[in-house]
């Protein structure tokens, strides 16, 4: 008897409490989209939809070049990806090379160009059309390195694989940058 009347009151207490939210239906009211602008910042589907017409300029972006307009003009970076001369027999035919840009000294990829089978020296660009989150802009000093994968699989890392780096930071614009493929993994 003592467990169904712990359990009757177990019961009682949990539907008692229960706050479901649940409010009363109010008649004539409609339907609408809730407002998600507090909880997640203004990405590349909302700037889209805020975009004026085309072919007239955008406005001053309000977030200080926090968004999409601040670095939707930015310049590539523009270089060249060539190979160490003591790995230029270690070249795998058919591989692919991932070209990756960062921002400051590290952190998930901000642009990445993907290049099937390369001949080398390959000359590349690297700019906002690259980025892989549209809303993170292409500003600031961005650290360059290029992995030639085996496999073509970028998550993958292989016994052969070679990559490099250019030296130091580069900001939008930047021209004549080398990354050299001077490492075997």
């Amino acid at each position: 008897m003592p467990q169904r009347l712990a359990l009757f009151v177990l019961c009682a207490f949990a539907l008692a409490g229960c706050d479901r939210n649940v409010e009363p239906f109010v008649p004539g009211e409609q339907p609408r989209e809730p407002d998600l602008s507090q909880i997640f910042p203004e990405g590349a589907d909302r700037a889209a939809r805020n975009a004026g017409p085309p072919g007239i300029p955008d406005a001053p972006d309000p977030q200080g070049g926090r968004g999409m307009a601040a670095s939707a003009e930015a310049p590539p970076i523009r270089g060249v990806v060539e190979v160490a001369p003591e790995l230029a027999g270690r070249v795998p035919g058919g591989g692919v090379l991932f070209l990756i840009a960062r921002s400051g000294g590290g952190g998930p990829p901000l642009a990445v160009v993907r290049v099937a089978d390369p001949s080398f020296p390959l000359t590349f660009e690297i700019g906002p059309g690259n980025r892989m989150i549209p809303s993170i802009p292409f500003a600031g000093e961005l650290t360059l390195t290029a992995r030639l994968d085996q496999d073509g699989d970028a998550a993958s890392r292989a016994p052969g694989d070679l990559q490099g780096s250019a030296l130091g930071a580069h900001a939008p614009g930047a021209t004549g940058v080398t990354i050299t493929l001077s490492e075997v993994l």
